[in-house]
């Protein structure tokens, strides 16, 4: 059984890249799966994250697929509790801490506890806050729930900290998929200069320097989603040291 929260905290500590790629059932067929982990495999991904605001697909086929082509953990990080799969190594047991729908502060999380006893996933208590982006998100419209405005930095960082002092693992600050502009440089790390647990950034990275921001302002783990799949450039700024692709 993979140490996921145990490698995190390692690899937080020693300051090594953490990168999640997070994988959509909905958008990604079984077909394809075994292309696209190939291309993860060959990145300086360290995590695979599975899941998204909406989920019909048999989660538990397109996981055991995604095993069967790599070693990287899977963490499940779902929307519902339809997409708990004992299949995964991991789960963001995420509270949507900056709304206020009591559902996804609490309610669905007494909902998952039968499904979850019945696994061994290693439960990963998560601090979930949504920043807005520009645009209206999944997440905003399936929780029912307005993201912090970006002004409010003092307020983003009280709740992360609230969240840590309720016991929280880790802290996720997101976007939104398919945000116009990742979290600024200067939320990251007014929250990562609260906190004493991992800071998860997601949503908005598009390039290099997306995540070279996110790393430089203090973030543990970043997440990429749609850009990883869809610009071949930003994979190939992506790829391990030892496989990089030169051009003569």
């Amino acid at each position: 059984m993979k140490n996921v929260y145990k490698d995190i905290i390692i690899n937080s500590q020693i300051a090594k890249t953490q990168l999640a790629v997070l994988i959509d059932p909905d958008k990604m067929e079984i077909k394809n799966i075994s292309s696209f982990i190939g291309k993860v495999n060959r990145s300086i991904a360290t995590h695979i994250f599975v899941g998204g605001s909406e989920v019909d697909t048999n989660i538990d086929e397109q996981i055991l697929e995604i095993k069967s082509h790599t070693k990287l953990p899977i963490i499940l990080f779902p929307g519902d509790t339809n997409q708990i799969s004992p299949e995964a190594d991991g789960i963001l047991f995420l509270s949507l801490i900056s709304g206020r729908n009591p559902d996804y502060l609490i309610g669905k999380h007494v909902k998952a506890v039968p499904k979850l006893s019945t696994t061994n996933l290693e439960i990963l208590p998560t601090g979930y806050l949504l920043v807005e982006n520009g645009k209206k998100t999944s997440v905003e419209k399936v929780s029912k729930t307005t993201p912090m405005l970006r002004a409010d930095i003092d307020l983003i960082r009280d709740t992360a900290k609230a969240g840590e002092l309720l016991g929280m693992k880790l802290i996720y600050l997101e976007a939104g998929s398919g945000a116009t502009q990742p979290i600024d440089s200067d939320i990251i790390s007014k929250v990562k200069g609260s906190l004493n647990i991992p800071l998860i950034i997601g949503g908005g990275i598009k390039t290099k320097q997306d995540l070279n921001n996110a790393y430089g302002a203090g973030a543990d783990i970043v997440v990429v989603g749609t850009a990883f799949e869809e610009d071949e450039s930003f994979f190939e700024d992506l790829l391990k040291p030892e496989i990089k692709i030169t051009a003569n």
